[in-house]
């Protein structure tokens, strides 16, 4: 799953692609170890919508599986306890660090059908060609500067009659958890509005956008499925935690701030997400669209 530069004082007027995978690769770089150390709730957040994922790519015992954007690998084991010892499982990212967690991971778990590859998102062209029989990426494609790119590389490495299947946020309106604090920060860092066509998280939650995308590439029978996907913590607070400690983009929208102003911006945000609060605990409001489709 990445993170990415969503916008910056100094974004430029052209969106420049090659420093934005700079950033990401940098960003998760850093990021590594607390999302690895967050993978049990990321199991319960978005357990749901991974199943749907593997489902719909048509995961199965001796599948043969590209998890793309693969992160920490939380959902690489659950694939790969999915094929089991006859399927493998390929598990690329833009960081080595985050792999070696996620390849940990799967040795701790005895699993011997995992490899790792550090390769950029957009560049699954250079992988033999129909050589999976199931591609998969959970929160991935969206932060993606050429998504049309990394669609067309990925449809390469599926055999005929594969599949694809991503998990994507639907619209800001229905994922406040993480649209609140981008909200926020953007007021106080006095922050650009994204520009068109830019990757970020929201990029691919508008009606029918996801299910365009994938046909453009390529993909036909194409499905779209919602999943409500709530973040459930003992408090707001602890959100906060999750995302100040997770998510690296929005340490980097925060780049131009004083220290000072960053700690009053997290209380903010503390307090915006207080009203998903109540005495049985923090509820974030998020929804998941799983789009996919055959090669």
């Amino acid at each position: 799953m990445t993170e990415t530069l969503l916008s910056s004082p100094e974004t430029p007027a052209v969106f420049d692609a090659e420093k934005f995978r700079q950033t990401t690769r940098a960003q998760w770089e850093s990021a590594a170890e607390a999302w690895d150390r967050w993978g049990p709730l990321l199991a319960r957040w978005l357990g749901p919508a991974t199943e749907a994922m593997l489902d719909m790519a048509a995961v199965g015992p001796g599948s043969r599986v590209l998890d793309v954007a693969a992160g920490a690998g939380e959902q690489t084991l659950v694939a790969a306890k999915r094929v089991g010892p006859q399927g493998h499982v390929l598990a690329t990212d833009i960081s080595p660090t985050i792999l070696r967690h996620a390849k940990s991971a799967a040795d701790r778990a005895g699993l011997s059908n995992v490899e790792t590859m550090e390769l950029d998102g957009e560049r699954h062209d250079r992988l033999p060609g129909a050589s999976f029989d199931a591609a998969v990426s959970r929160v991935g494609l969206i932060y993606f500067p050429d998504q049309q790119r990394a669609l067309a590389g990925i449809r390469h490495a599926l055999r005929p009659g594969g599949r694809f299947a991503a998990v994507v946020y639907s619209t800001a309106e229905r994922n406040p958890f993480f649209s609140v604090p981008v909200g926020i920060i953007r007021r106080r860092a006095q922050l650009p509005p994204p520009l068109p066509g830019q990757p970020g998280p929201f990029s691919l939650g508008g009606e029918g956008v996801l299910a365009r995308a994938l046909e453009q590439a390529g993909f036909r029978d194409v499905e779209v499925r919602r999943v409500d996907s709530p973040v459930q913590l003992p408090t707001a607070a602890e959100c906060v935690r999750f995302e100040r400690e997770s998510f690296g983009a929005l340490h980097q929208m925060m780049a131009s701030l004083s220290e000072a102003e960053r700690a009053d911006t997290w209380q903010e945000i503390e307090q915006a997400l207080l009203r998903f609060e109540s005495p049985s605990g923090f509820v974030g409001p998020c929804e998941m669209l799983v789009g996919a489709g055959t090669r």
